[in-house]
């Protein structure tokens, strides 16, 4: 299975101080308070047009940000409409919510998540592919299920990596996933994430991985001062445009490795 070397020892800032502990609990409380308001409302959204329901998921995202305490800058743009794979490096459950607030989406999560507390039922609840990363035999189906939710004009957003990296560093994309935009004749539009402290430093204190639990995870992003979310949504590939798989994740990846587009960021 995909995993990454970064562990929270080694590669992950610590963010607390106990001047701190009163705004990051503050913050902790608010984030838990618009998240469960998000839950409950769900039956209700699920009934509403796709138009107006994703402006009310990237509201609902853009304030479950901001009530955790991060800045989020955009630069870049997604297609208006249609079906699109939206792929992008992974470093923090935080991801989630940063790209929804853009441009909402189903996800591909891994089956473990099922049983996460909250995080769970709320990734279900949005409609979520769930894969068993260690069944092989399960791939193609999987791929296939994308596919067909690419063709009929939806959204997939992935993580191609597999596993969350701290941010200093980062995975290879997997190509399956790929194959699914290449049968659904669908543009792939690779998303570069970046955290970092505004006016200073890259910052990994949102990372979540190896034996991270998720509490400390979100106590550490709750805790951090001024801490960015930068989103640089890159130029849509079109799938005719590449031979294969391999290219076409090639292509994704080496994007978001080359240095972005010259465009004024808006802040959230």
């Amino acid at each position: 299975m995909p995993s990454a070397p970064c562990t929270p020892r080694f590669c992950v800032d610590s963010t607390g101080s106990r001047a701190g502990v009163p705004r990051a609990a503050l913050r902790l409380a608010t984030l838990l308070s618009v998240l469960t308001f998000g839950i409950v409302l769900i039956p209700v959204v699920g009934r509403i047009p796709p138009a107006p329901r994703d402006r009310l998921i990237r509201f609902w995202c853009r304030t479950m940000v901001r009530a955790a305490g991060v800045r989020l800058r955009v630069t870049g743009a997604t297609p208006p409409a249609g079906g699109l794979l939206v792929v992008a490096n992974h470093i923090s459950w935080m991801d989630i919510p940063l790209i929804a607030a853009v441009r909402p989406g189903r996800m591909i999560a891994k089956a473990e998540i099922r049983q996460w507390p909250v995080a769970g039922a709320l990734t279900a609840s949005s409609g979520a592919l769930f894969i068993e990363r260690d069944r092989l035999r399960a791939l193609p189906r999987t791929v296939e299920r994308i596919a067909d939710t690419l063709r009929v004009g939806s959204t997939m957003v992935v993580f191609p990596e597999g596993s969350t990296w701290c941010g200093r560093a980062q995975g290879h994309f997997r190509r399956a996933v790929f194959q699914a935009a290449l049968d659904a004749g669908v543009p792939v539009q690779p998303v570069r994430i970046h955290y970092r402290l505004d006016g200073g430093p890259d910052s990994t204190a949102p990372a979540f991985v190896g034996s991270d639990s998720l509490l400390t995870s979100v106590w550490r992003v709750v805790s951090a001062r001024a801490l960015v979310a930068e989103l640089d949504l890159r130029p849509v590939l079109a799938p005719e445009d590449h031979a294969d798989r391999r290219e076409l994740a090639r292509a994704a990846q080496g994007g978001l490795r080359s240095p972005g587009p010259h465009a004024h960021p808006y802040g959230v």
